[in-house]
């Protein structure tokens, strides 16, 4: 795959365009994951739907974005989303990082996190990388302390929104 990074542990990662019938069915079970978790239950096709038209991630397209699919053992299994943040600075901001629950435990959101910290650095200048994430994603959380988040103040208001980090990309 062009621009794809090989892995280890059975994962590959490539950038794909943000509207790929890949990529959007990978961003449909990355809301259903979080909105069910969030709601506590499953959640509908007109919900997924009307969340897809208003979270769009359009804004994870060149020039200023990217989105990168994970590949494990050649099929898609998960995804995540680079933007740029504040081109003055040179801060990215890390968004839809997400592993589909047949792909859970392979390894796959380190490899993501680390081919998207590898990809702001590279293809959009960033410097430092910034994210955020709610109090029940408790495995986003201990994923991003231990690839060296640290946690900041909050960087913009979101009520979905609990728990904010900051990486510098070395």
């Amino acid at each position: 795959m062009k621009g794809s990074t090989q892995t280890s542990a059975g994962w590959l990662v490539a950038p794909l365009a943000v509207g790929d019938p890949v990529s959007a069915g990978l961003l449909r079970q990355y809301f259903e994951d979080i909105v069910g978790r969030y709601y506590d239950r499953p959640t509908t096709t007109s919900e997924i739907d009307g969340i897809l038209a208003e979270f769009t991630s359009d804004d994870l397209a060149p020039p200023a974005g990217l989105f990168l699919v994970g590949y494990y053992d050649g099929a898609p299994a998960g995804c995540a989303g680079i933007r740029v943040l504040d081109a003055a600075t040179g801060t990215a901001e890390l968004k839809r990082v997400f592993v589909r629950g047949s792909a859970r435990g392979t390894g796959g959101g380190p490899v993501l996190v680390a081919a998207a910290e590898q990809a702001a650095r590279e293809v959009l200048g960033a410097v430092a990388m910034r994210l955020d994430t709610r109090k029940d994603l408790v495995e986003a959380r201990a994923l991003y302390a231990k690839m060296g988040y640290a946690e900041i103040p909050a960087y913009h208001e979101d009520p979905y929104a609990d728990h904010f980090f900051e990486k510098k990309l070395d």
